[in-house]
């Protein structure tokens, strides 16, 4: 009986049905989504290529490389779903120190992706504003400027928002946001009675974007790591036990459902 287990798990017929299987999963999981609220803002901390590539035999670019094809994946689920406002946390300030060569790497697929955004007609079709939020003087001159003119040439677009946090860190945004508030009150532009929360966001890298809903991590690590400390005050957390190059369409559906059921629950 165990042998004859054994070879129909391995079958080409098993294999075809557990999809089929799972296809229909996954459709119902979608269509129970659909029924609630889905999330008007979902920001996701991409992390685990390093130790998806290392399980594999791969070198970290090679997990890098597969992580920048499921940032395509996520956009496509989010425009399935409606999903107003998407932001990844693609490059920290701590992320700097890293070894001289991963950073070089990583510097090269950021500025090669931002050049190819503006030719995925997704990008026009479903005209996506990208913002890229973080300190853009802490980047190479060349990634700077591609950063600024893609901001430039989406400006305009208000369907969905994309944005991508490089060279970030909450900190340091909250910090700026103190030192540009300072500087408004010393000119006078601004009074120190003002100063309220509302106020205080528009100081922010993320000004005119929503607060998150969601914030996801994959890896299985259960931080946030300097990212969005001021926005997150009420989001939903969810850490996903996945590699992010591994981030399937169902853990993101299920992210989004655990999402929707904590609101309910909690009458939100």
């Amino acid at each position: 009986m165990r042998k004859l287990g054994a070879m129909i798990y391995n079958s080409n017929s098993y294999g075809y049905i557990s999809k089929k299987i799972d296809k229909i999963r996954d459709e119902k999981l979608l269509l129970q989504i659909k029924e609630n609220p889905v999330p008007e803002h979902i920001a996701i901390i991409m992390d685990g290529n390093r130790r998806f590539a290392k399980e594999f035999g791969l070198s970290p670019d090679s997990g890098h490389l597969f992580g920048r094809d499921k940032i395509e994946e996520v956009l496509e689920w989010c425009f399935e779903l409606e999903i107003k406002n998407l932001t990844l946390y693609a490059f920290s300030t701590e992320n700097f120190d890293r070894d001289i060569e991963e950073v070089k790497t990583l510097m090269d697929l950021c500025k090669n992706e931002l050049n190819r955004a503006l030719k995925d007609s997704r990008i026009h079709k479903n005209q996506v504003k990208i913002r890229i939020i973080g300190s853009l003087d802490l980047l190479p001159k060349e990634i700077s400027e591609s950063a600024q003119y893609v901001m430039e040439e989406t400006k305009e677009y208000d369907r969905y928002s994309f944005n991508i946090a490089l060279a970030y860190g909450g900190r340091e945004e909250i910090i700026h946001a103190i030192q540009e508030i300072a500087n408004d009150v010393q000119e006078g532009k601004l009074k120190i009675e003002e100063i309220q929360e509302p106020i205080v966001s528009k100081y922010l890298y993320t000004n005119g974007i929503p607060d998150p809903d969601l914030i996801l991590r994959t890896s299985g690590e259960e931080r946030i790591s300097n990212f969005l400390l001021w926005q997150l005050a009420y989001s939903e957390l969810y850490f996903s036990d996945v590699y992010w190059p591994a981030f399937q369409k169902r853990d993101f559906l299920k992210a989004i459902r655990t999402c929707q059921q904590r609101k309910r629950r909690y009458g939100r």
